[in-house]
């Protein structure tokens, strides 16, 4: 199978995210050790890009992933620790959009 790529834009409620990214954050090293990941962090907008840049804004970060094959994308979706996250973030998540991606070559 081959490398899987997700980009996840998070947003959080007004004025919440470093609640949510404290969360994210904590539960990032348990992502990192799940066979498969090769790469998984949040990111948030640069300052000091100039006119070029799209911000994601003050309520936003971006999530980057990367995974060595789509079953294991999946078994991490599933794991534990995903479900416990989902479920201790959804009060702090205003809207989430998931990209999942395949190498083109």
């Amino acid at each position: 199978m081959e490398r899987v790529h997700v980009i996840a834009i998070l947003t959080a409620q007004d004025g919440r995210r470093a609640k949510l990214l404290a969360l994210f954050n904590a539960n990032v090293p348990a992502v990192l050790a799940e066979d498969g990941c090769i790469e998984y962090g949040a990111t948030i907008d640069s300052e000091g890009v100039g006119g070029f840049q799209t911000e994601l804004g003050p309520d936003s970060f971006m999530v980057v992933e990367k995974w060595a094959n789509l079953d294991a994308l999946m078994s991490h979706a599933a794991s534990p620790h995903m479900v416990a996250y989902q479920a201790a973030s959804k009060d702090l998540t205003a809207d989430r959009v998931i990209y999942v991606l395949s190498d083109t070559v």
